[in-house]
């Protein structure tokens, strides 16, 4: 009978818990040379950069014209896109909103490319924040 011993599971170290196709002991085994430790990693996601969309004063756009722009692009109400206006007026420079890359790049464009069809010298650019 020693030969179907050992096929059975009990040897000489007493018994032993059954030995699974993927050569890992099952239930009641003592093999911790297999276990693995699962972590969780939250990604951690970074905030895209901001950009400063800004209009630049010159002496020959209407300031009509500039407060329809801020209304029309920017989604301000008449007062907000007036006092833009007089800002820019005043101060050479004023911020129309702080929006990501793609977003201000675009506001830019569509605003240049408004002013120019009206006949217009209005300039738009962005800036880093």
């Amino acid at each position: 009978m020693q030969g179907t011993a050992g096929r059975q599971g009990v040897g000489a170290a007493g018994p032993r818990a059954p030995v699974t196709a993927a050569g890992q002991r099952g239930p009641g085994g003592d093999d911790r040379a297999n276990t693995a430790i699962i972590t969780r990693t939250k990604p951690r996601t970074k905030r895209p950069n901001l950009y400063r969309v800004l209009l630049l004063n010159d002496d020959y756009t209407p300031m009509e014209f500039v407060v329809l722009v801020v209304e029309r692009f920017f989604n301000k109400s008449h007062e907000d896109a007036y006092h833009i206006m007089m800002h820019v007026h005043q101060n050479g420079v004023g911020e129309c909103g702080v929006f990501t890359y793609e977003v201000a790049e675009t506001k830019v464009t569509q605003v240049m490319d408004f002013a120019r069809k009206h006949q217009h010298p209005l300039q738009c650019v962005m800036e880093k924040k």
